[in-house]
């Protein structure tokens, strides 16, 4: 394989890890987001416990949970009690499931800022 080629082949992989990389950050930036308007940040914190824990406290919990998404998502939607505590998850029944889908998922990815 020829010089020319395996430089051109470094860079296409690089340029593909920067737009991973952009998407990433763009894909935080939309969970962030929905969570704001949302009302989900008035009792939870990407890094600290707050009424309810930390979305990291939440991704640590259910890592390696084949059933995880389907679980947060449920609860999400409908509410509940007694994973956490007493104090209760309020539902979110007017919340759109893509935009659920969005939060969870990036929650489960451990709500990375970036």
């Amino acid at each position: 394989m020829s010089m020319a080629r395996l430089i051109c082949g470094a860079v296409l992989i690089a340029a593909s890890f920067g737009v991973v990389a952009a998407e990433q950050a763009g894909s935080s930036a939309n969970a962030m987001a929905i969570a704001r308007s949302n009302a989900c940040m008035g009792c939870h914190a990407i890094d600290r416990k707050l009424v309810g824990p930390s979305f990291q406290q939440v991704a640590e919990k259910y890592k390696g949970d084949p059933q995880a998404s389907a679980k947060l998502e449920k609860k999400v939607k409908s509410g509940g009690a007694g994973v956490w505590g007493s104090i209760p998850m309020p539902s979110h029944p007017r919340m759109s499931d893509a935009d659920i889908k969005v939060v969870v998922g990036w929650i489960l990815a451990g709500a990375p800022l970036k």
